[in-house]
């Protein structure tokens, strides 16, 4: 679906909409057309234009921006603008299934020598810090 808001300080007239980024190679078009014209647009007007497609083809698609060409009673040349382009689309493609630990296994390759430098020092000072049992059993005797 495409949508068309124009904000504009006048009126604009013969407006087209042209979206002809989808190859018939890869789409066929299942309801309605890639392109519309409005023959006038008041200030702040919202339109709207959609149309069905069904993908003939499996992988990655980039879309290109559609194209709004319009014109406005100050200007004699006719205006043109672009959409804001839709992202990649993944068209009915398999995708592989992600094991279930890979990112745990990224973190231990990436800080897994850290964590055990640290476990060392950390159990080493506890050794040392910490009284032992002898210490412990002759303040009972006393």
């Amino acid at each position: 679906m495409t949508s068309l808001f124009l904000y504009i300080l006048r009126t604009a007239y013969d407006v087209s909409l042209t979206d002809e980024s989808w190859p018939e190679d890869a789409f066929d078009i299942i309801d309605g057309k890639t392109s519309n014209s409005w023959e006038r647009l008041d200030v702040g007007a919202l339109v709207s234009h959609s149309f069905e497609l069904e993908a003939k083809v499996k992988g990655k698609f980039h879309g290109a921006p559609a194209v709004v060409k319009y014109r406005v009673p100050t200007k004699a040349a006719l205006q043109e603008a672009y959409s804001t382009p839709i992202f990649p689309l993944d068209i009915l493609e398999d995708r592989p299934p992600e094991a279930k630990f890979d990112w745990a296994k990224r973190l231990l390759a990436k800080y897994g020598s850290l964590v055990s430098v640290i476990s060392i020092v950390s159990l080493f000072v506890y050794l040392v810090a910490s009284p032992s049992s002898a210490a412990k059993a002759n303040k009972k005797k006393r």
